[in-house]
């Protein structure tokens, strides 16, 4: 039986960022928690990482799929959060983010990792940004290196 396991650290990789405007208060910690995994867990050089700033959920999988398509990246992390308010608008963006970052991941062929928060309230946001719920930034970011090393090895 071969298994296929790869480990997280990813010293030279290249990795985006493409992160949200819109409700910055909770994305700042995101991307926080994103660069400080990709730098310490991941020992990826800071010199590595690029960060794209778009102006809200709903755009990032556009600057998603004009990043993978630049080749210039081993892996992008989407960042961002969606919070439910009182129309119908939260699932529309929610649904488009996703759809759209599992759309570039699918047909790129190289990790697009999904950061976005989907959230009923603030409170949720917060948890997931960095307090109880720990780093989703970082938990993104981790995937993403790890995925690169998957893939490399089930080219092997």
């Amino acid at each position: 039986m071969k298994v296929i396991e790869a480990p997280v650290a990813t010293p030279d990789a290249n990795i985006a960022i493409v992160i949200a405007r819109f409700n910055n208060f909770i994305n700042d910690s995101l991307l926080d928690g994103a660069i400080d995994a990709l730098k310490r867990i991941g020992q990826v050089k800071a010199d590595n990482i690029t960060v794209v700033w778009v102006p809200g959920a709903y755009e990032l999988p556009l600057a998603a799929r004009a990043l993978a398509k630049a080749g210039k990246h081993d892996a992008i992390v989407a960042l961002g959060t969606v919070i439910r308010g009182g129309t119908a608008h939260f699932e529309y963006v929610a649904g488009e983010a996703s759809s759209g970052i599992a759309n570039v991941a699918m047909t790129s062929e190289i990790p697009v990792t999904f950061g976005v928060l989907t959230t009923e309230n603030i409170e949720q946001a917060i948890e997931r940004a960095g307090t109880k719920a720990g780093n989703k930034g970082a938990e993104a970011a981790l995937t993403a290196l790890e995925m690169i090393n998957v893939l490399k090895a089930i080219k092997a």
